[in-house]
């Protein structure tokens, strides 16, 4: 027997996601997905609450990029490259998503860079396909090529 879901009210659907994205920062593509979620299909009345959300400063894509951004860099110690990846699979626009990357302090990305170089580096054989492992991985957190290798060729020659 297949559960139908109760319908809601545009108020209530409204209510519903002012405290989803009072909760913490959404994007469109969350909010899309939580209409998926709710079971409510009409287009009109998606458009209507987003509209809304928009003008009652619930949903704003500049300060998702940003909070995002920050989130990822100071938590998951991700760089620019994997941040950038991820919010253009969440559909933001390339000007949000360099607004975003221009607030994280160039010091403490460094910084981050160097401390997670350190701290790694030992995990991996000091051999020509140890290093590679070891790029591989740095590639992955998201930070650009050339840091990586001018690090490791600097690391090499001290």
């Amino acid at each position: 027997m297949e559960k139908r879901k109760k319908e809601l009210s545009a108020a209530v659907l409204l209510q519903k996601l002012q405290s989803y994205c009072a909760y913490q920062e959404r994007c469109l593509q969350e909010v899309n997905t939580k209409f998926f979620d709710l079971g409510i299909n009409d287009p009109d009345l998606q458009d209507q609450i987003i509209e809304s959300l928009v003008e009652n400063n619930f949903l704003n894509e500049e300060r998702f990029a940003i909070a995002f951004a920050g989130g990822k860099f100071r938590v998951k110690q991700w760089g620019k490259i994997r941040i950038f990846q991820e919010l253009k699979s969440k559909h933001i626009s390339e000007k949000n998503i360099n607004l975003a990357l221009k607030e994280i302090d160039a010091t403490a990305y460094q910084a981050t860079f160097n401390r997670l170089f350190e701290q790694k580096q030992q995990d991996y054989e000091d051999t020509r396909q140890g290093k590679a492992q070891f790029a591989n991985f740095l590639l992955r957190k998201g930070f650009e090529p050339t840091l990586i290798w001018n690090k490791i060729r600097l690391d090499e020659d001290s």
